[in-house]
């Protein structure tokens, strides 16, 4: 899909918000994404091992249109593995984005009959956990944050936990900073690798009780609520300073 349009943040969020608006109101969280998947996109949704079927190892979903179906990897599976709901719903989501964003690049392969038998069981995307993300599969990131944790239930989910609007910032934790990593890195079973490791592990120590409301992974609301300037990394400046 190296065809795909860009597409504005702005125009994936009001999609998925139509989304949801076509489900039926969805007044708080976690938002029923198996059923929007299922009931409302009409998808056929199935557990698979997708690791397996395609020979490599971070293969999270997968998406055929033509029979309108989407698979999950089993290691995702929230019945084996409690711990992987929040990537689980994600991966679904991101699915359903593919769907509503992407399927129209197909149509005119979906028109033309399937010439060889095995066709018909290879997927029209496979979503990997690459850190390189292709637009497509950005787009579809983008997407299932915005159905999974749409703006206002998040700024009403932070209203009643925090009891202001009032942003958290990185630089003000101060000496919370190493009780934090700390914490994080008992549950974590040990530190997360990356540059920038330590600020995201303690912003997402912030984000976790919203996390666990959405069902959703820490690192999934972290982003969200950066995105949303809820959380920052440092004070932005002011004018008269």
């Amino acid at each position: 899909m190296s065809d795909v349009s860009f597409l504005k943040k702005e125009v994936i969020e009001a999609d998925a918000a139509a989304l949801l608006a076509e489900y039926g109101q969805v007044t708080a969280p976690p938002v029923p994404i198996d059923d929007i998947v299922e009931l409302h996109l009409k998808l056929t949704f199935e557990i698979m091992d997708l690791q397996q079927i395609f020979g490599v190892g971070d293969v999270h979903g997968a998406i055929w249109f033509r029979s309108q179906r989407v698979g999950v990897d089993q290691s995702l599976d929230p019945s084996r593995y409690p711990t992987k709901r929040g990537r689980y719903h994600f991966t679904l989501a991101h699915e359903a984005g593919h769907w509503r964003l992407h399927r129209h690049l197909y149509l005119r392969r979906m028109d033309q009959p399937v010439l060889f038998a095995d066709q018909e069981q290879k997927p029209d995307y496979v979503c990997r956990s690459s850190k390189k993300k292709k637009p497509v599969e950005w787009q579809a990131d983008q997407f299932a944050a915005n159905l999974l944790m749409p703006r206002e239930l998040v700024k009403k989910a932070w209203q009643e936990r925090r009891g202001n609007m009032e942003s958290i910032v990185l630089t003000d934790l101060g000496d919370m900073r190493r009780q934090i990593l700390t914490a994080e890195v008992l549950r974590r079973g040990g530190f997360k690798a990356g540059d920038s490791a330590g600020d995201d592990m303690v912003l997402e120590h912030c984000s976790r009780p919203l996390a666990d409301k959405f069902q959703v992974s820490p690192e999934a609301m972290r982003i969200r609520v950066e995105d949303m300037g809820l959380l920052l990394r440092k004070k932005e400046a002011s004018l008269f300073e």
